[in-house]
């Protein structure tokens, strides 16, 4: 079967979200995931970088004419215009955009928009009251760590999920992704949608806020539940899972699978399909509990039954055969699938870059991936000319560096 190429994008953007408008003041990455999740599903995003840009943009390499990949990641779909915040023409400027847009998202430091006049309780309600004005921070604006600034591996070591990732021998490690930032953008994301919601029946847009804090100690399931009930600290048991068994990775003769047998029935058909139905009478392993106090002996057992199988053949016949298996995968292996293209998640744009799908799919409005990020200010000129201001205006904001284009 050949292998099918990635999607190429659409001309231009449709979804759930067409019609929604979007200031975004954000940068780095728990925001502008966020709004790019929103630009997915057809928002009209606009984002307003600092003269010296969002700061991933240098954070590479690697780089595409100047720009790291990082940014590229996460800033598609939106429009770009570059304003000096600190200014108050440039300020200004931020408020003729919020005159029509329904969600601010911002992630400076707790207490940056009130001292520039832009507090959501001191100036934006009133001014806008349907506005849902979004902050992205690392602790929130109040308690002990209120206004610390806040990144995605300091919230993993804080939120105890670094606690739980690794083995033994590595001791706590942080996870490979930055999984808090981006959980972070995702519940933004989900608080939006919820104010949203509300203000189809009040008409008042709200206050949402998403932290990096707050998000790390919301995924520590299932070990937070485990230590309510037990009171008893986690251990570190690498790719093992604390309250299911098998549910590990294992060694083959051509690299490493990892079995997810949920349940007793998923044990009994993977003890056959390798053919060691015995195992699934011994009392040892005749349930989840038994096979979980008694997991060392097992997993020994198992590893012997997988040493001479080859990691692929092994894990098409367990997934045919009902039983949750997969290779481990390195990234070309993962993005160059075949089920990975069919499933529409690589995309190609006009320019030849490419970049991640949308991984939600709806049947009627299923949002688009139609535009790579944009250049530094590249519609600087564009939006401050829809919002009312003359071309002499525009060129004097930036001969005065208060705005910025190409």
């Amino acid at each position: 079967m050949p292998t099918p190429s990635p999607k190429a994008a659409p001309k231009s953007p449709s979804g759930a979200l067409t019609g929604i408008r979007v200031v975004d003041l954000s940068r780095v990455l728990g925001g502008p995931y966020c709004t790019q999740i929103l630009s997915d599903h057809g928002a009209r995003v606009v984002k307003v970088e600092p003269p010296m840009g969002d700061e991933t943009r240098t954070w590479g390499p690697p780089f595409v004419e100047g720009t790291a990949s990082y940014f590229l990641g996460v800033n598609r779909n939106k429009q770009d215009i570059v304003l000096d915040l600190s200014r108050p023409e440039g300020r200004e400027a931020v408020l003729r955009l919020l005159a029509d847009a329904d969600v601010l998202v911002e992630n400076f430091k707790t207490g940056t928009m009130e001292k520039w006049g832009l507090g959501f309780e001191e100036v934006l309600r009133e001014r806008f009251p349907r506005l849902i004005h979004c902050r992205v921070s690392g602790f929130g604006g109040d308690g002990p760590l209120g206004g610390a600034p806040g990144y995605d591996a300091v919230a993993q070591a804080m939120g105890g999920l670094m606690s739980v990732n690794g083995d033994p021998a590595s001791g706590p490690t942080r996870i490979g992704i930055p999984i808090v930032d981006m959980t972070t953008g995702l519940n933004a994301v989900i608080g939006i949608l919820l104010a949203l919601a509300e203000r189809q029946r009040s008409g008042l847009g709200q206050f949402v806020e998403a932290t990096l804090f707050d998000t790390a100690v919301g995924l520590l399931h299932p070990h937070a539940a485990n230590w309510f009930v037990n009171g008893q600290v986690p251990v570190l048991a690498g790719s093992g899972h604390p309250n299911v068994v098998p549910y590990d990775k294992f060694e083959t003769r051509s690299g490493e699978v990892f079995l997810g047998i949920g349940n007793d029935g998923q044990f009994r058909k993977f003890c056959a399909f390798v053919g060691a139905p015995e195992l699934a009478t011994d009392a040892r392993y005749a349930s989840n509990g038994e096979r979980n106090r008694n997991r060392i002996a097992l997993r020994a057992s198992i590893e012997t039954l997988l040493a001479d199988r080859d990691a692929a053949e092994l894990c098409e016949g367990l997934l045919k055969a009902g039983i949750p298996a997969g290779p481990v995968n390195q990234l070309p292996q993962v993005l160059q699938h075949p089920h990975t293209l069919h499933r529409e998640m690589v995309v190609e744009f006009d320019n030849g870059q490419r970049g991640l799908g949308i991984p939600v799919k709806l049947s009627r409005t299923p949002g688009s991936v139609h535009a790579a990020a944009p250049t530094l200010g590249q519609h600087t000129r564009e939006v401050l000319l829809g919002l009312g201001y003359s071309s002499t205006e525009v060129d004097a904001m930036i001969e005065q560096g208060i705005a910025r284009a190409p």
